[in-house]
């Protein structure tokens, strides 16, 4: 499947024990036939009222706490089965609700953002997390500085600029990702806010890499956009894949919009 040109592979492993491993995910991921940005593995559910729990793998084979575009193509997967329009899932990251009107709208609430440094994590303290200070590029002249960061289920850091595509995101990406102040690695966007409700983004997504979509990173950037006055609680976040609309909610909820589409079903092969 894909949500918005995010490759997605959903493999549904309920009804038995199987767990995928970091290498058995790796080799998914670089098979023509299975290539993916981001897989979902469905076990069987380990909380009343929930659907499945989700075990989310990047193309390296590493796990992921959230995946937007994942959990929209799942969730409609689930209404078109069992007829489930409102399907819970569990994640390591929590519960995620989820509401499908059709294969072009499906609503995912992501959760409250988190803003500590703790949470997201950093490695040094920063009281005031609208902005870090990180830069890359010459001290008196830097490529890209001062990001914000949030944690929607896994770190991101947001870098404000006036054209996201003047930028090599694919060579300055896996440095920032890679940035000792971030322990656990960190999902770099480039954010360039062109009004108040309208925001267009590229990242460069941990253990993945360059994507046409990644919808927890949306919601950084909305998120982080409001939380520093560039723009409302509610705008359509234009990734190269297409438009998210992503409303940071009153109580605290960021509800993520958008749409999916089935490519191909079959049989997956570890051999």
């Amino acid at each position: 499947m894909n949500g918005l040109g995010n490759e997605i592979l959903v493999v549904d492993l309920r009804g038995t024990s199987k767990v995928l491993s970091e290498a058995e995910a790796a080799r998914l991921a670089v098979a023509p036939a299975t290539r993916f940005d981001q897989l979902m593995a469905l076990h069987d559910p380990r909380t009343p009222g929930t659907v499945a729990y989700v075990r989310i793998y990047n193309t390296d084979g590493s796990l992921s706490g959230a995946c937007g575009n994942g959990t929209r193509c799942i969730a409609w997967l689930e209404a078109e089965r069992t007829g489930n329009r409102d399907p819970l899932y569990e994640t390591d990251a929590g519960l995620l609700t989820t509401h499908v009107e059709s294969v072009a709208r499906i609503t995912v609430d992501m959760g409250s953002p988190r803003f500590g440094w703790q949470e997201i994590p950093l490695r040094d303290e920063f009281r005031d997390t609208r902005y870090i200070e990180l830069q890359i590029g010459p001290i008196d002249d830097p490529i890209l500085h001062s990001p914000a960061v949030v944690n929607v289920g896994n770190p991101h850091a947001i870098f404000w600029v006036d054209d996201v595509e003047a930028y090599d995101l694919g060579k300055i990406g896996p440095l920032l990702e890679n940035h000792p102040i971030f322990p656990e690695r960190c999902n770099i966007s480039l954010a360039q806010v062109r009004s108040r409700t309208d925001i267009k983004l590229r990242t460069w997504e941990r253990g993945a890499g360059l994507t046409r979509a990644c919808g927890s990173a949306a919601c950084a950037a909305a998120v982080c956009a409001s939380r520093t006055s560039r723009a409302d609680r509610k705008v359509m976040v234009h990734v190269p894949g297409g438009p998210l609309e992503i409303e940071w909610t009153a109580n605290n909820r960021i509800l993520m919009t958008g749409p999916v589409e089935l490519e191909s079903e079959g049989v997956v092969s570890l051999a």
